[in-house]
């Protein structure tokens, strides 16, 4: 939003001498941010030029570059010795004869660019012809000004080659561009930017005028007919709660807009057009409220707001034809012919004319939510939708109908209608029961009580400091119209910080409060993702997406719960519809993406939640947003979320030791992968027992470790992948993996862990070899062992498993190493054979193992 310093200064005292630097600095200070800055850092010679001839020559690139003689008048008889000049330029959109901007060597365009005659594309240029962005008069850089387009021909009637064109643009007055943000929808006008700086000066008293407090006649039945019709409000709110509408006949099309009026819509980077339509853009620009213009010759006698039907297309004022949304809200002539997108662009068939000479004045206020879909809908952004879509005060509609109807008649004749249409089902604002100590609270300044009611006053805020629910420290505030944006306690205490300064807010360095560190669970993930790398693995992160067909390619059974999946209603890819039970079934992609591109030797690890219903997913209900959900309603949220337990899994193949001159490499097999499991046991401090599995999808039955706790709670499974699944999946033969469940290992860590006194004495060892049928496991004769051995056990190892002729078929040969060791004394051979023979003891009671 652009404002000169002279039109601010109509609305709000400023100060004498003061530069729009310093305007745009108390601006920033009331929270209000600085775009940019135009105008008054140009120097001369900047004058008009009148094209006499040019000669145009396409160059290599394909560019066209035109040779120009220019007019110049007879500015600077030193510079120019009142010749025409030769200028050298790209743009092409002018012909002999039109109006131009020049600036001659020695001028100093925005930004401190200046000028010299110099050889460009193989002449000497003297000067250059300005486009818009280039002096700061507008962001287009299309083509150069063109006097003639710019103001109009009526203007331009008694310009010359020569005159300065600093003055006739208003360039030498700075503009204050400033970026409004969505909440501060009443900044896109001079009236709020002037408020703001009054503001920003202390609000001293009779220091601001607001254009918009004019004389409006009250409305009456013999206006013109409007009726709103919107039978489809979005969320519940009308798509136009105000329609004022008013009429002026016999307005002279001939006459232009005034000059003032011309150079102030030029400031603002808008182009002149005619005397209807350059008025409501300036209403619109001094108090914020979008105006539009019909020809009421070409209405039919009355207004109908309504939405759009299915089929329906408008060809809106840019001649493009827009097929509509039922969502669109529209003005029609008699609810039938369509003349504009309400709040965005009005239609080509309805607009003002140069033969115009009987205006209906349209003044709406539009929900903005609607203007801002259709906005973006039909990727149409214009001046009124910028608008409306932050908010327009309500209560605004009368007057700047009123302002434009004054505009009209002093400027172009005429007469007005009497009647006055206004059509208002506007809501009054409800007052805020405001805590006067809260603004203090939140900002951590200690504002006094009268202080923080002057701020609200001068805001434009009602207060009522007696009245039904009040006290000595709490006041009722109804915020003024134009204050969407203030709602609760802290949108006020906002506005006092704001309006106080933000500077006198003080810096305070915050004491931070001594940190708890990390939880168990994290510390445990932590530990077990560092346990996997030490074991050799890279950690990576899968998505948790997997296919329908991905459990018969693991080979699952038809009773397996892993087959029971989240099934998304949305999902990312058709090709993956289902969230993963287990984090091994998407672990695997990134195995065979690595093996795709090259690498042989792979292993990763992956800790990340998996999705088990346990059954059917029950179907979620959506709450409302009118309030929080009761109790019964969030238990059937929670109801409908499946349990999601924390995993980790590996995968690896190919080496696990490289070959080199050290000797033969080894490739990786099932007791990697066990032993992982193992060692993320070990840093966890949590016994596990490793026993066979004959019967665990995806593992090779005859490869397969089931690991769980001593109590027997199973923490997950580890070794080779079945044949079957490794052709399906394509991966490499002898691939291993292993997947275990994290929150088991969490929960059976969580007592601390009592560590065992460190004896000096030596240890103790002895072997036995025990004989057992074959399907007996090894797990299971150990855990005897250790039963029977007793508190002076300190390890078990098995080194030994033999079957053959020497044991007989059906039996094999577990041989054990036994670590004995006492904390107080060195056992002697007595002791340790006896406590040997109490382990066998246990064995062949438990299992049937004799001693060989």
């Amino acid at each position: 939003m652009r404002m000169p310093l002279s039109w601010l200064a109509e609305y709000t005292d400023v100060p004498e001498g003061v530069t729009g630097a310093q305007v745009a600095a108390a601006l920033v200070s009331v929270g209000i941010e600085e775009e940019d800055l135009h105008g008054g850092d140009i120097t001369g010679p900047l004058v008009v030029g009148r094209v006499l001839e040019f000669e145009e020559q396409v160059q290599k690139n394909g560019k066209p570059i035109r040779y120009c003689v220019v007019d110049v008048g007879q500015h600077g008889q030193m510079l120019t010795e009142g010749k025409h000049q030769e200028i050298v330029c790209g743009a092409t959109n002018f012909e002999v004869g039109d109006l131009v901007v020049v600036v001659l060597p020695g001028g100093v365009l925005p930004g401190g660019f200046e000028i010299s005659a110099r050889k460009t594309y193989g002449r000497v240029s003297n000067g250059m012809i300005c486009a818009e962005d280039e002096i700061g008069l507008g962001d287009d850089h299309a083509g150069i000004i063109v006097l003639d387009e710019l103001l109009g021909a009526e203007e331009v009637a008694g310009v010359k080659p020569g005159d300065d064109a600093i003055a006739l643009l208003g360039l030498g007055e700075e503009t204050i561009e400033a970026n409004v943000t969505p909440d501060r929808g009443y900044c896109f006008s001079v009236r709020g930017l002037a408020r703001e700086y009054w503001h920003s000066q202390g609000s001293p008293a009779g220091g601001y005028r607001d254009p918009a407090l004019v004389e409006v006649p009250a409305a009456n039945e013999t206006g013109y007919r409007v009726v709103i019709d919107d039978d489809r409000p979005l969320g519940g709110v009308a798509g136009c709660d105000r329609y004022v509408a008013r009429t002026i006949r016999g307005i002279d099309p001939t006459r232009p807009s005034p000059k003032w009026m011309q150079k102030r819509l030029t400031q603002m980077g808008m182009r002149p057009i005619s005397l209807a339509v350059d008025v409501t853009n300036y209403v619109m620009l001094a108090v914020g409220q979008p105006l539009h213009a019909f020809d009421v010759d070409k209405l039919s006698g009355s207004i109908v707001v309504r939405r759009a039907r299915a089929g329906e297309k408008l060809t809106t004022l840019d001649d493009a034809e827009r097929a509509l949304d039922p969502e669109d809200l529209l003005i029609t002539d008699g609810g039938e012919h369509l003349l504009a997108i309400a709040g965005v662009m009005g239609g080509a068939s309805s607009e003002v004319d140069d033969s115009t000479t009987n205006v209906l004045v349209e003044s709406a206020h539009f929900d903005p939510t609607s203007v801002a879909r259709s906005s973006r809908r039909h990727k149409l952004v214009t001046e009124a939708s910028k608008r409306f879509e932050r908010g327009v005060d309500p209560q605004l509609a009368p007057a700047a109908a009123q302002l434009a109807v004054d505009l009209l008649v002093r400027y172009g004749g005429g007469t007005v209608d009497e009647g006055v249409t206004d059509v208002d089902h506007t809501t009054p604002r409800q007052p805020y029961l405001l805590d006067v100590t809260e603004p203090g609270r939140i900002v951590g300044v200690d504002y006094s009580r009268d202080r923080v009611l002057e701020v609200l006053r001068v805001l434009g805020c009602v207060v009522e400091e007696t009245g039904a629910g009040t006290d000595a420290t709490h006041v009722l505030v109804t915020p003024p119209s134009w204050r969407p944006d203030l709602v609760d306690g802290p949108d006020y205490a906002e506005e006092v910080a704001r309006i106080e300064g933000y500077n006198d807010i003080p810096s305070v360095i915050p004491t931070p409060t001594e940190g708890h560190g990390l939880t168990h669970g994290q510390h445990v993930r932590r530990v077990v993702a560092d346990a996997l790398a030490a074991a050799g693995c890279t950690e990576v992160l899968t998505y948790p997406f997997v296919s329908d067909g991905l459990a018969d390619e693991l080979m699952l059974a038809a009773d397996d719960d892993r087959r029971h999946a989240v099934r998304l209603a949305n999902p990312i890819s058709e090709e993956r519809p289902l969230m993963r039970t287990t984090v091994l079934s998407t672990l695997v992609d990134a195995l065979r993406r690595n093996v795709a591109r090259g690498h042989k030797d792979v292993a990763v690890s992956e800790i990340g939640l998996v999705f088990r219903p346990h059954g059917p997913v029950a179907q979620a209900p959506i709450p409302g947003v009118d309030g929080r959900p009761d109790h019964a309603l969030l238990a059937r949220l929670y109801a409908a979320v499946p349990d999601q337990p924390r995993h980790a899994a590996l995968v690896a193949c190919g080496l696990a030791e490289q070959a080199g001159w050290w000797g033969p490499g080894r490739t990786v097999d099932w007791s990697d992968a066990v032993a992982a499991v193992q060692t993320v046991a070990a840093a966890l401090a949590v016994p596990v027992v490793v026993a066979n599995d004959r019967d665990r999808a995806p593992w090779h039955p005859g490869r397969c470790a089931r690991i769980s706790l001593t109590d027997g709670t199973i923490v997950g499974w580890a070794g080779e992948l079945h044949p079957k699944v490794l052709a399906a999946l394509d991966l490499p033969a002898r691939t291993v993996a292993a997947e275990f469940d994290v929150d088991v290992l969490t929960a059976a860590s969580a007592e601390p862990v009592q560590a065992r006194q460190f004896s000096t004495f030596p240890p103790a060892l002895t072997d036995v070899a025990l004989l057992v049928d074959v399907d007996v496991p090894a797990a299971d004769v150990e855990a005897a062992l250790r039963r029977g051995a007793g508190s002076d056990l300190e390890a078990v190892t098995l080194f030994d498993v033999y079957e053959g002729e020497q044991v007989g078929s059906g039996h094999k040969s577990l041989a054990y190493r036994l670590t004995f060791r006492a904390p107080d004394r060195t056992l002697t051979t007595e002791e340790v054979n006896r406590f040997r023979d109490a382990a066998v003891g246990a064995a062949a009671e438990a299992v049937g193992a004799t001693q060989r």
